[in-house]
């Protein structure tokens, strides 16, 4: 059984990261949380203190780590003791993370792709391009390796396994639908970091579709879906982590990322893209001064995790699967609900901080119990789904499933 857990990162999921380890640290033991700055790993922890998260008394201590530097961070995982390793920085640090956890044996779990932070939208599949070259790493340290734990990717993979699994023979398409309907009061804002989340938006849109990848640009492809609880809501064609891994395991299928935007969003991204501030490429400012245009618009932008106190609304995010079963056709719709001012009231932080935020946990429950322990590199979809949703049920996200039989809670 591994126990003691690293936390990496210090924003608004490892804030929800550190309170759902807490509520459970009964299992995983001890904890600690580092990052750059050492003060948002302290109020982390004292906002852990104050809502009284701990299951049982236990220690939790906060570091200081450049998460860029391997040796830094192998240091860091001998000297707390951590078995499982969660990552929940920046996508940018992925790969020294998990270097230095196979140097140690480490479980190490990440919640998304890895980026180069000069490159966007890089040629598919991304998983092949940084994190599948260090599968026989892993699996010769036996290290395991949980690969985009967090709600989209990770739940939703989840989900397709499951309804691939138990409602058909064969899978035709798996449509990934990600709505925020709720509302942050504020003029414009990204709901986490406005670097990751732009640079997802800014590159070709790349699906898997009539088993070739096929390009689009942003918001040129639309659907529109009467979804469970928000109700008729619009998204768009998006390139997206869990695609790409999808694809691999079911290659005969259509495999699309599909995102709710409103039309302010939109107009406000088209602009900035527009004039060029969504760059990640320097420029030089007629002072001399270089500047990254991303990173001041980022620098300018509400902290998402400032959001939480007036977010109102909820999530739904879910997989429409096609197939067939017994030679007829079938569609199922696995999803989940998750109320932004719950989420607010049980950890501090809004909706999509605490969708991303508990998976990982959950995975690293599973870890512990050796349940996934699986000692190599895997994403969600490889591993049973099954153990995965219904601890998420107990942790706060509860899966449902609509199909020809009616809505109802998914039993495990």
């Amino acid at each position: 059984m591994k126990r003691n857990v690293l936390i990496i990162g210090a924003g608004g999921v490892a804030q929800v990261v550190a309170h759902k380890c807490a509520q459970n640290n009964d299992v995983l033991g001890d904890l600690h949380i580092a990052s750059r700055t050492v003060a948002k790993c302290e109020a982390i922890i004292e906002g852990v203190r104050a809502k009284a998260s701990m299951q049982v008394p236990g220690a939790f201590h906060a570091y200081t780590v450049d998460a860029m530097d391997v040796d830094a961070l192998t240091v860091l995982i001998r000297q707390t003791g951590a078995q499982i390793v969660i990552n929940v920085g920046a996508p940018f640090v992925n790969m020294t993370v998990m270097d230095a956890c196979i140097a140690t044996g480490a479980a190490y779990i990440d919640t998304a792709i890895h980026e180069d932070p000069a490159k966007i939208c890089e040629t598919p599949p991304w998983y092949g391009n940084y994190e599948w070259k260090k599968r026989e790493a892993c699996r010769a340290a036996g290290v395991t390796a949980i690969l985009g734990a967090g709600f989209d990717p990770g739940v939703v993979n989840a989900f397709a396994r499951y309804a691939v699994d138990a409602c058909m023979d064969e899978v035709q398409s798996i449509d990934i639908v990600d709505i925020n309907a709720g509302g942050h009061g504020k003029y414009f804002s990204t709901n986490f970091d406005p670097e990751i989340n732009f640079r997802e938006f800014t590159g070709t849109v790349y699906a898997w579709q009539n088993g070739a990848w096929t390009e689009n640009a942003m918001f040129e492809v639309g659907r529109e879906d009467d979804l469970p609880v928000v109700g008729r809501q619009k998204s768009y064609l998006s390139g997206h982590d869990e695609v790409h891994s999808l694809a691999a395991r079911y290659p005969h299928a259509d495999v699309r990322f599909w995102m709710g935007f409103g039309d302010h969003y939109i107009n406000v991204f088209t602009v900035l893209k527009n004039l060029g501030l969504l760059s990640e490429q320097p420029v030089t400012t007629a002072e001399g001064l270089e500047v990254v245009p991303l990173k001041v618009v980022k620098a300018v932008l509400p902290d998402p995790s400032s959001l939480a106190p007036d977010y109102t609304g909820k999530t739904c995010i879910g997989d429409f699967v096609k197939g067939t079963k017994d030679g007829k056709p079938v569609e199922v719709f696995v999803y989940n609900v998750a109320d932004h001012k719950d989420a607010y009231n049980e950890v501090g932080s809004q909706g999509i901080s605490y969708t991303a935020g508990v998976p990982p946990v959950a995975a690293a429950m599973l870890i512990a119990d050796g349940v996934w322990d699986v000692g190599h590199m895997a994403n969600v979809e490889d591993l049973d789904p099954k153990p995965f949703l219904g601890l998420l049920a107990k942790l706060g996200l509860p899966t449902r499933i609509r199909d020809a039989a009616g809505d109802r809670a998914l039993d495990l």
